[in-house]
């Protein structure tokens, strides 16, 4: 059964089951992942045994069939997950958003041999994945990717290197996608390369505004040896695998910025309740109480159309990826800008990083410019409404 819009009062009335999966993944997060989120961001550390954690839970193939161990949950099931990982951490459930999409791209592609390799291990989050897409040269372009893949007898020999790659030198395998024809969208195709794969390096780890707990390196292929059984699909099919993915992707990493912003909202209230001047609770001055009015009522905006986008991908309606686009530019713009305000309303406490905001604002910052720019969803929203 899926959610429903109330008439009355235009909220989502969960099943009974989404309701379980969300508390099951706040629970999870509240006591494994918040309590360490800011230790995690300080020392830059990434913690795979935590991340590990969650595949006992059913959340290392969200959306990944049954059969292999995944837990064939819905999209919209999938955004409750993310959201309430990002009240914790948004770094921590981006990651997982981004292992689940590549773990998804081999579950919708490959051959049953492939799915019965890599997916057991990855559903039980025994193996991470990473997804690379993004060239030094080629973001937001991604048709114009230069990592190229020739056939060598039984394997492909790849050369190249992909940019922004979170994870890297940290996962267990990579999908990865590669030129094995002429320019264009349709000479590209998809590997997945496993990290001992010979010929395969990292770069060293960025130095980041924001998601420190998450390593981002280059992932560089210097005559990498790929086996051909490796490849997914079909030579030539890797554009539109590429593209598959970034709908679901783009609700994702708009729920992990509803769940860091929310965070940030409770925070706020939680301050302004017990912070003092001239003599009232600043709870009590109307201009803070229009601010936190304006910040709750865009928030409630956001969750009711980011809910309404992953429903209508859950229905594979016509106009889906007009909506994923839509939905990812609203909610991680507004998410940024409450937690950015969430920020003005400690006053200097909110500048430290015990309070955990200017962390909150450092990391949902970068969601607007993953999985496509907040600049290219206006491009296909604009195209979507025009007709090209």
């Amino acid at each position: 059964m899926d959610a429903a819009v109330d008439a009355g009062t235009g909220q989502f009335e969960l099943t009974e089951e989404q309701r379980a999966i969300q508390e099951m993944a706040e629970a999870f997060a509240a006591d494994r992942v918040a309590p360490n989120a800011l230790d995690w961001d300080r020392a830059r550390h990434f913690p795979a045994d935590v991340i590990r954690e969650t595949g006992p839970l059913g959340l290392g193939g969200i959306y990944v069939r049954d059969d292999v161990g995944g837990s064939a949950l819905g999209r919209l099931d999938a955004v409750l997950i993310f959201e309430a990982l990002a009240r914790a951490d948004p770094a921590f459930s981006s990651f997982i958003s981004i292992h689940n999409m590549a773990a998804s791209m081999i579950d919708r592609f490959g051959s049953d041999e492939q799915r019965q390799r890599f997916l057991p291990k990855l559903t039980a989050m025994e193996w991470l994945a990473s997804y690379c897409l993004t060239e030094p040269g080629s973001g937001s372009d991604a048709a114009a990717l230069k990592t190229r893949a020739v056939k060598s007898g039984d394997d492909y020999v790849l050369n190249g290197a992909k940019q922004f790659i979170s994870g890297a030198g940290d996962s267990d395998l990579y999908v990865v996608m590669a030129r094995t024809g002429g320019d264009g969208p349709k000479g590209i195709s998809t590997f997945v390369v496993p990290t001992d794969a010979p010929g395969l390096s990292f770069g060293a780890n960025e130095h980041k505004m924001g998601w420190h707990m998450q390593s981002t390196r280059q992932v560089i292929f210097e005559d990498c040896k790929v086996p051909a059984e490796n490849l997914l699909a079909s030579e030539g099919a890797g554009f539109g695998i590429a593209m598959a993915g970034l709908d679901g992707g783009r609700l994702n990493i708009a729920a992990c910025s509803l769940g860091g912003a929310q965070a940030a909202l409770d925070k706020a209230l939680a301050y302004t309740a017990e912070r003092k001047a001239f003599g009232s609770k600043i709870n009590q001055f109307q201009a803070l109480q229009f601010k936190l009015a304006d910040m709750e009522t865009e928030l409630q905006a956001a969750r009711i159309f980011l809910y309404a986008a992953a429903s209508k991908l859950d229905r594979k309606a016509s106009d889906a990826g007009k909506w994923s686009a839509m939905a990812k530019r609203f909610v991680t713009d507004i998410g940024f800008d409450v937690a950015n305000q969430a920020l003005q309303l400690h006053g200097g406490y909110g500048y430290l990083h015990d309070y955990g905001i200017e962390k909150l604002v450092r990391d949902l910052r970068v969601h607007q410019i993953l999985e496509g720019t907040n600049e290219i969803m206006r491009v296909i929203i604009a195209r979507a409404l025009i007709g090209r």
